[in-house]
């Protein structure tokens, strides 16, 4: 089989640089970091490490279409009174941008079904503050505004995941990482944590359909 990536980027709206071939897997593949998305029309895999941040993977049911996040909310208290808080903004940026692409390669609104993963307790500074269980709400709650039904969810616990979404046939692996190391997640996530903080969402963003 052979990779072309300039044909994956044409065929793909992306924010996401990793684009490589899975010898094992025999397939195109991309790897999201945290803040990445990655949406395409292609048979390939999309894969991401997830420790408190959470993953919609979300495709048309009937053209495969299909892309990935990878989110975190701001490392703040949400405030229940104000819908448009900071935290409540960035994560339905982090959401609609994903669907908008979907829907800008030809995914149907009315075919759009969701997998959700991620939200682990995995990082020690941000227990108090329960991190990834608000992620995993947030999206759940996100889905159920915007009618897209949940076809399948394995979210917070303690552990990191792996997972592999495969939007043309809508195939969800997942591997929990129950012996590693997570320093490298640990430190990924909390410089993206500061970072998200400091940066603000421009402009607004509509849905279309």
């Amino acid at each position: 089989m052979r990779f072309d990536k300039l044909t994956a980027e044409r065929e793909s709206a992306v924010l996401a640089p990793n684009v490589y071939f899975d010898n094992q897997l025999d397939i195109e593949a991309v790897k999201l970091l945290p803040g990445e998305y990655y949406v395409t029309t292609r048979d390939m895999v999309l894969v991401t490490v997830l420790g408190s941040c959470v993953t919609a993977c979300i495709r048309d049911k009937l053209s495969g279409i299909g892309g990935m996040n990878h989110f975190m909310l701001p490392d703040a208290n949400p405030d229940k009174d104000n819908p448009v808080s900071t935290s409540a903004r960035y994560g339905t940026f982090a959401m609609e941008i994903l669907i908008n692409n979907l829907l800008s390669l030809g995914a149907h609104r009315t075919l759009l079904e969701a997998k959700v993963f991620g939200g682990g307790n995995v990082l020690p500074n941000m227990t108090t503050t329960k991190i990834g269980e608000r992620n995993a709400q947030f999206a759940l709650r996100f889905l159920a505004m915007e009618k897209i039904p949940v076809a399948a969810r394995d979210l917070v616990d303690i552990y990191p995941r792996k997972v592999y979404f495969f939007p043309k046939t809508g195939k969800v692996l997942v591997k929990k990482l129950r012996n590693i190391h997570n320093e490298t997640i640990y430190a990924r996530e909390k410089e993206y944590s500061a970072r998200i903080i400091k940066e603000e969402v421009a402009g607004e963003v509509e849905l279309f359909g």
